[in-house]
Formats: structure tokens, sequence, C-alpha cells
């Protein structure tokens, strides 16, 4: 899809984005736990999920009718990875949200197979709106953002993702941890990989990694730290991120993270 036709549905994706964490945002002031669903262990899902995934799908399928659907709740899904589809996360941080941790976002992204060719991110409790158009930057609240100029791992902070269901992995990742925990500023765990994702594009963050994740948890906050001069790629070093379930995103210590990753990822 050509750049110019991106910047004139993008305000529209803004829109859709905030119509939907102002509905999110009111639902918080009266949500009750007794409310909440599982769709498997640990896996939590509300009715305020499933609302606004529906606002959005019925707003975007107006604005590109061409397009397919990859949703996190199922409203309406393709079984063509490789078409122009929207990737909707309509509430990325459902736990945050479930317990009234003021950190939680809408993420909505358009990808032709595993290029994302635009991304908005609008953290709710912030009044933040990231957006991004492949080759045209990214920006906060519409002030162009870019990423931390940190140079060397002892110099970043950095966030990941706790693991709430596959634990194979577990040794592995906390060996990563332990050893990150030495050689850095810090590591922070918000709850919505997608906030992360943008933290790091706006210099918050120096990178960010974390793996079982799927495509609408960072899709649009993989292009915001593209478009922010980082760097992004799943934990083999290659691009295989979106659809793969692992990603690391960073600013120029994204290499020495990576390498830190693969000391002990198996």
């Amino acid at each position: 899809m050509e750049k110019e036709k991106l910047k004139q549905i993008i305000a529209d994706v803004e829109n859709t984005a905030k119509k939907a964490g102002l509905f999110i945002a009111e639902e918080a002031k009266k949500f009750s736990v007794s409310k909440v669903e599982y769709k498997d262990v640990n896996n939590v899902v509300s009715y305020v999920d499933k609302e606004a995934e529906k606002m959005i799908v019925a707003s975007l399928s107006e604005l590109l009718p061409s397009a397919g659907f990859i949703t996190e709740e199922g409203t309406a899904d393709t079984d063509d990875l490789d078409a122009l589809n929207w990737i909707i996360d309509p509430l990325d941080g459902t736990a945050n949200f479930i317990h009234g941790v003021p950190n939680y976002s809408v993420s909505l992204a358009l990808a032709k197979g595993k290029e994302v060719l635009l991304g908005v991110i609008y953290h709710i409790p912030a009044d933040e709106m990231y957006t991004a158009i492949k080759g045209n930057g990214a920006f906060c609240n519409g002030a162009e953002i870019r990423v931390a100029a940190s140079k060397k791992l002892g110099e970043s902070l950095l966030a990941t993702g706790f693991p709430y269901y596959k634990f194979d992995h577990m040794e592995d990742y906390l060996q990563i941890l332990e050893s990150l925990m030495q050689k850095t500023h810090g590591l922070r765990r918000f709850g919505s990989a997608a906030i992360d994702l943008a933290y790091v594009a706006k210099g918050h963050f120096d990178g960010f990694y974390e793996y079982n994740l799927n495509s609408w948890d960072m899709a649009a906050g993989v292009l915001l730290v593209q478009e922010a001069g980082g760097k992004v790629t799943d934990f083999k070093g290659a691009d295989n991120f979106l659809f793969g379930g692992d990603v690391v995103a960073g600013n120029a210590v994204h290499a020495e993270l990576l390498d830190e990753i693969n000391r002990f990822w198996n």
C-alpha cells in the first residue's frame, strides 16, 4: 500500500483507537473482578476486551474493506497471514486493567504479510497516542520520537515480560534475567508489551525482549521502534518476530542484548 494512502487513513485509525480507549476508561470506573473470564490458565479476558474489539473491527472494516483481520478475541480472523490484515489487540494489559493498574493500551496495526505498514498504540491512562507509518517516522501525540542515545548495555534500562503460560523456557529466561540484572541499570515489567515497545521508541527504555507473544501484542510497537531509529529482531537475530512469538527491540544496545539472550537461550 502506498505511503500517501496510509497518511490518509491514519487519523481515522487514531480516532478508532481513541474511541475504544474512552470506552475502556469508562468501564474501568465500574469494573468488577467477578466479570473476569479465563481463556486458559492465567489467561484472562473480560467483556471489555470483547466489546472494544467489536467496536474496532466495525470501524476498520468501513475504513479499509479490502483488509482482513487478525484479532486477539476472535471477532474477525483471516486464514491468510500473507494478505493485507489489520492486527488488533483491543486491550493490551488486561490483567493490569482488571486489577486497576494504570498501564494498558489499545494496539492497532496494518500489515502486509510480516511487514507492518502502520501502527497506532493508545496508552489509555496516560492519554498518549503513539503512531507510525512505515518510512515516515514515529510520533507521540504528534511530536516526533526517537530511541534513546545509550550505546552500551551497561548504560541501559530494559523492559521485559514474564510468561504466564508455556513455562518450558523458564530456566533459560531466569538465567537471562539474572545476568541482565547485573549488567544494566535495571529491568522493568509493566505488563503491556505494546506500551513497552512504545517506550523503547520514545527513549524511556533502551531495549525490550519477550517470548510467547502473539502478533497483536507487538505489531504496532515494532513499527514504532523501527521508525524511531531502533532495531527489531527475533531471538535468533532474524526477522521472524511478528508471527514467531519472540522479539528483541532496542536502540544501539540491541546487539549486546541479543548476544546476552543467546548466551542462555536454548
